[in-house]
């Protein structure tokens, strides 16, 4: 029988990718549904880090497999609605940023995926949330960026000139860009930066996983991968 998991993406680039993996795996091996619903930020930060076409493979865009992206649902989030008919078998957010970790923790829903969350809850749909900011130090991935003491600034600059998006001048518009790593493969200087930083978690972000975790009817994961997990459960 197949199941429909509704999969909450937040404006985070940490576990962003291991997310996008894991649920290209559930689609490759189980007769799933996945009807994504986008933060704002996320509909930023997936294209950023060069993942819309992959998107598009894992909810291809019939219905409950639709992107739901924020910005074009207006501010009743109708489509949260869906909550409440039991046509859902989970509904998984990953990666949950800070921000709306906190908005669960304290009942607030005025954003896309945390009205998801508590429609969800009140819909009996289980919610297993995948926070960046658990405790201790995370490593995190960086969008492109320019190192500004490595970059000779010249005349003829191939990264800029091949940038497809036009998102190059001094520096890297990150709202233009989609993520293809052009420049960071043309840059002869190796000015074009990207990858893992180190992030400490701050106390308040610990405490409010905390008070998620002893939320009715929501499960903290600890990882991406732990979703594989769930998947007998749903």
């Amino acid at each position: 029988m197949t199941k429909t998991i509704a999969w909450g993406i937040t404006g985070a680039g940490h576990f962003l990718r291991s997310s996008f993996e894991v649920f290209t795996q559930i689609k490759s091996e189980h007769d799933i549904r996945v009807n994504t619903f986008l933060s704002g930020a996320a509909e930023e930060v997936v294209r950023m880090y060069g993942l819309e076409n992959e998107l598009k493979t894992i909810s291809c865009g019939e219905y409950l497999e639709e992107i739901i992206p924020e910005t074009k649902q207006g501010k009743s989030w109708p489509k949260t609605g869906r909550f409440l008919l039991d046509i859902y078998d989970a509904l998984v957010v990953t990666p949950a940023t800070s921000n709306t970790v906190s908005k669960i923790a304290h009942g607030t829903s005025d954003s896309l995926v945390s009205n998801a969350v508590a429609q969800a809850v009140k819909g009996g749909v289980p919610v297993y949330v995948v926070p960046v900011d658990i405790a201790g130090v995370v490593i995190s991935e960086l969008p492109f960026a320019i190192a500004r003491e490595l970059c000779r600034k010249c005349d003829f600059c191939p990264p800029r000139d091949s940038c497809p998006c036009n998102a190059m001048s001094d520096q890297i518009d990150l709202l233009k860009c989609n993520g293809c790593g052009i420049c960071k493969e043309l840059c002869t200087f190796n000015a074009i930066k990207g990858g893992p930083v180190e992030l400490k978690v701050r106390d308040i972000d610990s405490r409010n996983v905390d008070i998620v975790r002893d939320l009715e009817g929501i499960t903290i994961l600890e990882r991406p991968e732990d979703i594989q997990g769930i998947l007998p459960l749903i």
